[in-house]
Formats: C-alpha cells, sequence, structure tokens
C-alpha cells in the first residue's frame, strides 16, 4: 500500500489570491460558475458538484476593535474516518492506495447521503451528471509524482504536498516558529477524524475559520436505508439516480482534465 498523501494548507501564508480555484477548474475541466454580489468577496459562495475547491473570507474582530480578514482555502479533507465512504449507498466513494477519498462516477446513484453526511461541506451535488462529486487531490497528477493543481499554481507558497508523515512534520515547524513570533497558531487535521491527508496550520482557533472543533464520523445507517428504499423500488436494479437525471455532463472524476499544461 502506497504511504498516505499529505496536503497543507497553511492559512497565515494565504492571501486569498484564489489562483488555487481557477487551478482546480482547469484541471478538472470544470465549467465557470455564475454568480452574484452577496456581500462578501467569496466566489462562488459555496463548495458544489462543479466547484471542488474555494477559498473562504472570514473577518476576525480583534479586541482593538479593528478587523482582521482571513482566509482559508476549502476542500475535501480526505478523512481516515470518512463518513461519505461511510454513509455511501453504492460503494461509490472509497480511499484510494494512498489515501485520498474519491467518488466513482461510474457507481454513484445520486442518493446525496455524502452531500448530507460531510461535516466540511466538501461535496456536491451536480445536476447535469446526477452524481455527487468533490476534490479528488488530482488522483492522477500525484501518482505520477505530480503536485496537485492546486499546489503548483500557489503564488505565496501557502500550500505543500508530500507524504502525510513529512507534510505533519513541515506543520509543526511552522506552528512552532509562528508561536516563537508571539502569534497563535494550531495543527488540525492531526487527529481529528482519525487524521485528515489534509491539515491545516491555522492562525486562530478553528472555530474562527468556520471549521468544527470536535468533528465525528456518520455511520452507515443512512445507507444502509437507502438501499432498503432503492432496492424495494426496483430503481437500483434498473436505473441509477444518474441516469433519471440525465448524463448531460463529462465523466471528469474519472480522468484529469486537459485544460492545464501536465508541466504547469
Amino acid at each position: 500500500m502506497a504511504e498516505q498523501m499529505g496536503l497543507l494548507i497553511d492559512v497565515s501564508k494565504c492571501t486569498g489570491c484564489r489562483g488555487c480555484q481557477v487551478a482546480c477548474k482547469q484541471w478538472n475541466n470544470l465549467p465557470a460558475t455564475a454568480t452574484a454580489f452577496s456581500g462578501s468577496y467569496e466566489n462562488p459562495p459555496r463548495i458544489e458538484g462543479n466547484t471542488w475547491t474555494r477559498v473562504k473570507f472570514a473577518e476576525d474582530r480583534q479586541s482593538d476593535g479593528s478587523v482582521r480578514f482571513l482566509f482559508r482555502k476549502t476542500q475535501c479533507m480526505h478523512c481516515t474516518e470518512a463518513s461519505c465512504v461511510a454513509v455511501c449507498a453504492s460503494g461509490a466513494a472509497t480511499r484510494m492506495d494512498n489515501g485520498t477519498i474519491v467518488i466513482d462516477q461510474d457507481k454513484c446513484v445520486g442518493c446525496k447521503n455524502c452531500v448530507v453526511a460531510c461535516p466540511f461541506g466538501a461535496v456536491g451535488f451536480d445536476p447535469q451528471t446526477g452524481t455527487s462529486r468533490k476534490c479528488r487531490a488530482c488522483y492522477e497528477r500525484v501518482t505520477n509524482n505530480m503536485p496537485p493543481a492546486c499546489v503548483k499554481t500557489c503564488p505565496p507558497g501557502a500550500l505543500q504536498s508530500g507524504k502525510r508523515e513529512d507534510i505533519l512534520a513541515v506543520a509543526e515547524k511552522r506552528v512552532s516558529q509562528l508561536k516563537a513570533a508571539g502569534k497563535e497558531a494550531y495543527i488540525y487535521g492531526q487527529k481529528e477524524l482519525g487524521g485528515t491527508g489534509v491539515v491545516y496550520v491555522l492562525d486562530a482557533p478553528p472555530k474562527v475559520y468556520g471549521l468544527p472543533e470536535n468533528p465525528r464520523p456518520a455511520t452507515a445507517s443512512v445507507a444502509r436505508n437507502w438501499l432498503g428504499v432503492l432496492a424495494g423500488a426496483g430503481i437500483l436494479a434498473f436505473a441509477p439516480f444518474k441516469l433519471l437525471f440525465g448524463d448531460k455532463g463529462s465523466d471528469v472524476e474519472n480522468s484529469p482534465g486537459t485544460g492545464v499544461d501536465e508541466n504547469a
């Protein structure tokens, strides 16, 4: 079995440029999302079936009344105790040999269990394909010794990838540096949900960044209930949900996009 992959998101270096969002869209051949101003510079407003990563903006009000703007890249955390895998009605959500969680588009029946169960809101439903979709940690790139597209494009170096144990060592060193400079610093993802493939270095408590302080994995009971309903209705035997919606989109989850040069 391959060593578990790791992705570091150091929010203390993030400038909110959203280059990672663009790179993700390009590499995975995902369409642009129509949005409108909603009172925040966040764009798009949420993760969806065709938006797998986004930068979340937060305002941290200081004791002197000033406001500090915080930026956090959000995406699938590739949890060891993955709720999406536990509740998947069709076995489409699986863990790859390097720990990456992927959703097989040929098996997904569009039940949305994973969308509801994810404690990070990192799974979206795509009505064009009738399936759930999310970050795949650029599995094809990583297994060909290339960094994920978001990591490759990050201008300030807020993102790093590699073996999870090496990523944790980098995170611990960075936290020590920040604390030595008199700043708050935390590692998030080291132990949460059995240890996540994506690890954060935070310069404020998790709740300030909108992260659950004690996330808990969902159980498989939801999936069992769905399977009973689907089997009873004969849907699993004759028509996966995505066929009911119409398979209008290309199967970009099972192959890398072509919008970015492999050496980019």
